[in-house]
C-alpha cells in the first residue's frame, strides 16, 4: 500500500481489522524508573487497545516496580527484563525507557525471546552499528518493529502529500527544520528532538544521500575538550549549536538548526516545505500539526494571507476526526498498525528501517565535523558514534 493511501486506510482498518480478532495479544512492557523511565507513556498506551493484555512488567527500579503494577492493575512484576521475556514470553513487547543506551539490548532480547511485534520509544538506538545488528536480528527472526516517532500517523501527512501533488505550493525549494530551542539546544536536541523532524524529511523527501555539518560549542568548532557523556544514555555528545545539512533522494536539500536557549520560546520547532508559492509548517506534537501559509517566502508583499490550517479533513477545514487525533498523540494509531503489520506480515508504518536512517542522519553530522565539514556520503562508513574519534 503506499503512503498516500495508508493513512486513510488505517484510519477503519485498524479498529475493524486489529480489535475484532478473537484471542487477546499478549503484551509485555519493560520500563526502567531513573533511567527513562516509561517513555512518553508507551506502557499505558497499550490499556487503549481493546483486543492487547498486559501480562507482565519489567522494571529494575523496586519501587517504580510497584508503582507500574498499580498503574497496569497487574499483581507481579519482574526486576529483570530477560527473567519476564523468558518466563511470559509475549507476542508483543513495547520497549519504553527514554534513554538510548538500553535500547540495543532490550531489542535484541524481545527479538530472541520469541516476540513478534516491538514497539520502541525514540531514538531508535545511538548508532548505525547498534541499529544495524537490531534490523539483522529482526529480519532473522521475522520480528516487526515500530518507532514511537508519533507524527508519522497522522492523517493530516496524506493532506500535505495532495498539496505537494497538486503543486499547491509551487516548485519545492528546501525543507528546514529547527530545533526546540531549549537548555537541550545542540547535540541532545539533535538526537531527543530533531529525530522526529529528521524523520519527516525522509518522509517527505527520501533518503539522504550525503551529510554536511558543523558543530559548535559557544560558537567555536566542537573539539575533544568539549565532549561529555550525553544525557539520556546518548553516548558521546557535546555542542550547543549545530548547523546540519542534507542532500536528499528527492533532489531536495533539508536543514536543520538548533540552537541552546535560542530566545524563540519554543516556537521554533518544526519542519518546514518551502515552496514559491507557500510554506507548510509541521509543529511538532501540535494541534493543528500543520498549517500552509501562502505566498512567496522571499517576498514580505505577498504573504498578507493569514496562514490556513491543515487537519485530517483537509486544507482550512475543521478537524472533525478528533478521535482519530487523540490515538496519534497516545500512541494508540501506532500500536494498532504494528498489529497489524504482524498480522499481514508488511513492514509497519514507521518500522525499524525509518527509525535507523533517523540514527544515520543524526551520526552523520558528526562524521562531517569529524571531517572538518566535509560532505559525507551515505550510507556512512564509519557505523560506531563518531564523537568517539573526535
Amino acid at each position: 500500500m503506499n503512503r498516500r493511501n495508508f493513512l486513510t486506510a488505517i484510519a477503519s482498518a485498524t479498529a475493524s481489522k486489529a480489535l475484532a480478532l478473537p484471542q487477546k495479544r499478549r503484551v509485555a512492557v519493560i520500563g526502567h524508573t531513573g533511567r527513562g523511565n516509561y517513555g512518553h507513556s508507551l506502557d499505558v498506551a497499550w490499556q487503549k487497545i481493546e483486543n492487547c493484555q498486559i501480562v507482565g512488567v519489567a522494571d529494575a527500579s523496586e519501587s517504580g516496580l510497584q508503582e507500574a503494577l498499580k498503574r497496569l492493575d497487574l499483581s507481579h512484576g519482574f526486576s529483570q527484563y530477560t527473567e519476564m521475556l523468558k518466563a511470559l514470553r509475549p507476542e508483543f513487547v513495547s520497549i519504553t525507557p527514554r534513554h538510548a543506551d538500553q535500547h540495543r539490548e532490550m531489542m535484541l532480547a524481545a527479538i530472541h525471546s520469541g516476540a513478534r511485534g516491538i514497539y520502541v520509544e525514540k531514538p531508535f538506538c545511538r548508532s548505525p552499528a547498534e541499529a544495524d545488528e537490531v534490523l539483522k536480528a529482526a529480519r532473522q527472526y521475522g520480528v516487526k518493529i515500530a518507532v514511537a516517532h508519533r507524527n508519522r500517523y497522522h492523517p493530516a501527512l496524506f493532506q500535505i502529500d495532495q498539496l505537494l501533488a497538486n503543486h499547491s505550493i509551487g516548485r519545492l525549494l528546501e525543507l528546514r527544520g529547527h530545533g526546540l530551542g531549549d537548555r537541550r539546544g545542540g547535540g541532545e536536541d539533535l538526537w531527543v528532538l530533531g529525530c522526529h523532524v529528521l524523520n519527516l524529511f525522509h518522509y517527505f523527501a527520501g533518503e539522504p544521500r550525503s551529510c554536511s555539518g558543523i558543530l559548535l560549542q559557544d560558537g567555536e568548532p566542537l573539539t575533544r575538550k568539549d565532549i561529555r557523556p550525553g544525557a539520556e544514555g546518548l553516548g558521546s555528545l557535546g555542542a550547543n549549536e549545530i548547523h546540519a545539512r542534507w542532500h536528499m533522494q528527492s533532489g531536495l536539500i533539508a536543514h536543520y538548526t538548533t540552537f541552546a536557549e535560542d530566545g524563540s520560546d519554543k516556537r521554533g520547532y518544526a519542519a518546514h516545505i518551502i515552496g514559491t508559492k507557500g510554506t507548510i509548517s509541521i509543529q511538532i506534537d501540535r494541534d493543528p500539526v500543520a498549517w500552509l501559509s501562502p505566498g512567496n517566502p522571499f517576498d514580505p508583499a505577498s504573504r498578507n494571507t493569514p496562514r490556513i490550517p491543515i487537519t485530517s479533513s483537509g486544507l482550512g477545514q475543521k478537524e472533525t476526526r478528533h478521535d482519530l487525533i487523540a490515538k496519534v498523540h497516545n500512541h494508540a494509531l501506532a500500536i494498532e498498525d504494528l498489529i497489524l503489520a504482524v498480522d499481514e506480515d508488511r513492514a509497519p508504518m514507521c518500522d525499524g528501517n525509518q527509525g535507523a536512517m533517523t540514527v544515520e542522519m543524526i551520526c552523520s553530522v558528526f562524521e562531517s565535523h569529524l571531517q572538518g565539514g566535509t560532505h559525507v556520503a551515505f550510507p556512512l562508513q564509519q557505523r560506531d558514534n563518531p564523537l568517539d574519534k573526535l
